[in-house]
């Protein structure tokens, strides 16, 4: 038997749309983080992230079909000299939004969620330099109870 998607042990689409918004504010009110968003957001911001996050993670391929995939993503935040300590901040606002937003306690399941998005915020530095090149077509993520799936 195999076992149930991250996505669906988190909640599905509900609990990843209120992670999204607790993970948003969290940014908001971080002194660090709050710079990105200074220029303003897109009115579907967390929308698209919570649909980014459910794709990645085992749900529907709603963000890959509706806002351009991964390397919709990749490309937004290439080049931005991120400072090293942005992606452990990040990380920390993401862990506490998972309880902001009322996600299943289970500590695999959380585990799991912070895993992902180490890797993920690791990822985005990879195209940090302001001349780095996103490839056309990158597959979308697909993180698994095990990391992340290279089939």
């Amino acid at each position: 038997m195999d076992r149930i998607s991250i996505y669906e042990a988190a909640g599905g689409d509900a609990a990843f749309l209120a992670l999204a918004a607790a993970h948003h504010a969290r940014c908001l009110a971080d002194p660090v983080l709050e710079h990105p968003f200074s220029h303003g957001v897109h009115a579907e911001h967390v929308e698209r992230l919570a649909a980014y996050w459910a794709e990645a993670l085992g749900g529907p391929p709603r963000f890959s079909s509706q806002w351009g995939g991964h390397g919709a993503v990749l490309g937004m935040h290439a080049g931005q000299g991120m400072t090293p300590d942005l992606g452990e901040r990040f990380v920390a606002c993401f862990v506490g939004a998972a309880d902001d937003s009322g996600l299943p306690d289970d500590p695999e399941l959380r585990a799991a969620l912070r895993a992902y998005m180490e890797w993920a915020t690791a990822e985005m530095y990879l195209y940090n330099d302001r001349d780095s090149v996103v490839p056309a077509t990158p597959p979308m993520p697909r993180w698994t109870w095990t990391g992340l799936d290279r089939s």
